[in-house]
């Protein structure tokens, strides 16, 4: 029989002969924290052996509690010669004891401990004192917990590794135990991804990242303001669900109402709140436009001098060379900025007498305003261009007695076909003024979202198509939400009326129309491979070429993910694409995953900060400069990886 013995802490040296070798800082303090919870006691007796120097021993098994209970002992918690009770045994069992505490020792199954956390939260203990006690954070105690509370039948298909570890922590968004059980019987094998069975207990929720959501500050002030919240507590990025919709959408209108109470001291006729409108909605009303008002001298000194010192301003901030205050005046400055720009525009009374306004969202969840929109009843604009002539051009007949010239319709296209030879020539020998017709042209067609009668000369048509539609997760998009970041910066600068925008086109300089040109081409780009889009093939070489052409770096704008890439792949891609990746070998581990989501996993986490692209988003260089080595090689031969 071993007896107990006590021995100072200080008298307990490493055993050279423990198996064990290294301890991870972070779990000797999470050790030190449950020594300390338990009144500074072990549970279990350190092993010891005698030393080589008279009354000190080695710890043969026991090494981290010695580590703890020393970090204790330098943090002033304890005593240097706090007594430790330890079981002696003989040196030449020292090696094989160290072995049997380290190797044969089975570590706790993960659903044990979520249940233990569980149960400590159940009696009483808060989620600070348990954090505290285990010498961890808040987040993964709160974690921990909802995955404690997971239905018992799903946390047991997670012991026999009949679900992965992403699928149980997608069920932590809801406590509903019928609902969780409904989700993964009805889901079929093949789709039981996180994404999905989150989606599926969302019901009719809306993801944090819906401009509503957006608008009110987040899911933390939805919820301050009493509504229901799912949290994904495993989304780094504080994802979940605001699940009462009916409640979103009331605390939504009422702050817009704050809004649209602003917009109606203006005047208007009427002002609606419309959170959520389409392209098509404007396209009901007709409009009136603000008029062109100059500043006063004194107004338009002011502006230029806060230009001024907003450029000056800003270029110390992205230096880092600001004061404190820095940007609280930037801040002050731009409102300045923005009241004086707001008065070069204004409406004549008769577009307050019939018209109307819309206070709606932005995709980003900003406030948007529509002024000047007239109800077709109300709509009382009979002006006509052209009243005296008929569709073609050629003049009305006259009343008798009143003698006009008149054109037959031959002679006016006659004589418009030399006018248009005329305005060819000179516009090409403008390049100015040809820079900003084509501009005009151009954001004729993207930058107004309503039908106008204002049209240009110019036979340009920019065809762009709505790519979102393409998309399966479009709030997910980088480049989306870069590109309509942009779109509300232009939209700040050209004028709202269609009618001001040719005037106005002649009035920037060359580096502005250069850049408004590049901001409306960048609307006609269209690389999409939609299916049998065999008649676009040198469009999409094109692209290539563009992108090289502009140093696109892919892995910017797009991060192959669970979400994103492999769960829309099969098994077999999913292989193909980490042998191209990382190699064979890491191929192997794919391939010997037991289910699809766990290959999706795997693949995930290899290809994280990899650089690899999937085929369709790179950027290819053309085959002509390509050096192969393989003679054989077919450029039609299809992309190994198939879609599922």
């Amino acid at each position: 029989m071993t007896e107990t013995i006590t021995i100072p802490l200080n008298k307990l040296d490493l055993d050279p002969k423990n198996v064990r070798k290294t301890y991870s800082a972070e779990g000797i303090a999470a050790l030190a924290a449950s020594i300390r919870a338990d009144g500074y006691r072990l549970l279990q007796n350190l092993v010891v052996r005698k030393g080589d120097k008279k009354g000190r021993y080695f710890v043969t098994a026991g090494g981290r509690r010695r580590v703890a209970l020393n970090l204790l002992a330098e943090k002033g918690e304890i005593a240097k010669d706090f007594p430790v009770e330890c079981k002696e045994r003989a040196g030449e069992d020292a090696k094989a004891t160290s072995l049997a505490e380290n190797v044969l020792r089975e570590d706790m199954h993960p659903v044990d401990q979520y249940e233990a956390f569980r149960d400590l939260a159940d009696e009483g203990k808060s989620v600070p004192d348990i954090a505290a006690q285990f010498g961890t954070t808040e987040t993964i105690v709160r974690r921990r917990l909802a995955l404690g509370r997971v239905s018992p039948r799903l946390l047991e298909a997670y012991r026999n590794e009949d679900m992965t570890f992403e699928q149980l922590s997608a069920f932590t968004i809801s406590d509903d135990h019928k609902a969780q059980e409904r989700v993964w019987n009805d889901l079929p094998a093949w789709n039981r991804y996180a994404s999905n069975i989150r989606s599926a207990l969302a019901g009719e929720g809306v993801r944090a990242s819906d401009k509503r959501v957006k608008f009110l500050g987040g899911l933390d002030a939805y919820e301050a303001a009493g509504g229901t919240v799912r949290r994904d507590l495993f989304d780094d990025k504080e994802g979940g669900f605001a699940v009462d919709v009916v409640k979103l959408d009331a605390l939504v209108a009422a702050k817009l109402e704050t809004a649209a109470k602003a917009v109606k001291a203006e005047g208007w006729k009427w002002v609606e709140i419309m959170p959520d409108v389409s392209y098509d909605t404007f396209q009901a009303y007709g409009r009136r436009y603000p008029e062109q008002v100059p500043l006063s001298e004194a107004e338009q000194a002011e502006l230029d001098q806060l230009t001024t010192e907003y450029d000056e301003l800003a270029e110390l901030i992205e230096a880092e060379a600001a004061d404190e205050e820095g940007d609280a005046k930037i801040e002050e400055i731009d409102k300045r900025i923005t009241a004086l720009q707001d008065r070069t525009e204004m409406y004549a009374p008769e577009a307050f007498e019939i018209g109307g306004a819309i206070v709606t969202l932005t995709n980003h969840g900003d406030v948007r305003i529509e002024r000047g929109l007239v109800l077709p009843e109300d709509d009382r604009d009979d002006e006509v261009d052209g009243d005296d002539k008929g569709c073609n051009g050629v003049e009305k007949p006259q009343e008798a007695g009143q003698p006009k010239v008149t054109h037959s319709a031959a002679l006016i296209e006659d004589l418009t076909a030399q006018k248009t030879a005329a305005l060819r020539v000179e516009l090409a020998n403008n390049h100015d003024i040809a820079l900003a017709a084509v501009v005009h042209a151009m954001l004729l067609s993207v930058v107004y979202d309503y039908c106008s009668n204002v049209d240009s000369a110019l036979q340009i048509r920019l065809t762009h198509e709505h790519i979102e539609t393409s998309m399966k997760r479009r709030d997910a998009c980088r480049a989306v939400a870069e590109f309509e970041s942009l779109r509300e910066t232009w939209g700040d600068h050209i004028p709202g009326n269609p009618a001001d925008l040719w005037e106005w086109c002649l009035q920037q300089n060359r580096d502005e129309l250069l850049s408004l040109l590049a901001f409306a081409a960048a609307h006609s780009v269209n690389a999409v491979r939609k299916l049998h889009c065999y008649d676009r093939k040198g469009a999409f070489e094109h692209a290539d070429r563009l992108g090289q052409a502009l140093a696109v770096n892919m892995t910017k704008w797009f991060e192959p993910t669970g979400d994103s890439y492999f769960s829309h792949i099969n098994r077999q891609s999913i292989e193909a694409v980490i042998r191209e990746a990382k190699g064979a070998q890491a191929g192997l581990a794919v391939k010997a995953a037991g289910k699809k989501s766990e290959a999706v996993s795997i693949a995930e986490r290899m290809v994280t900060d990899s650089g690899w692209l999937p085929e369709p988003v790179r950027i290819s260089v053309p085959a002509a400069e390509t050096k192969r080595d393989d003679a054989d090689f077919d450029e039609e031969t299809p992309h190994p990886v198939a879609a599922e």
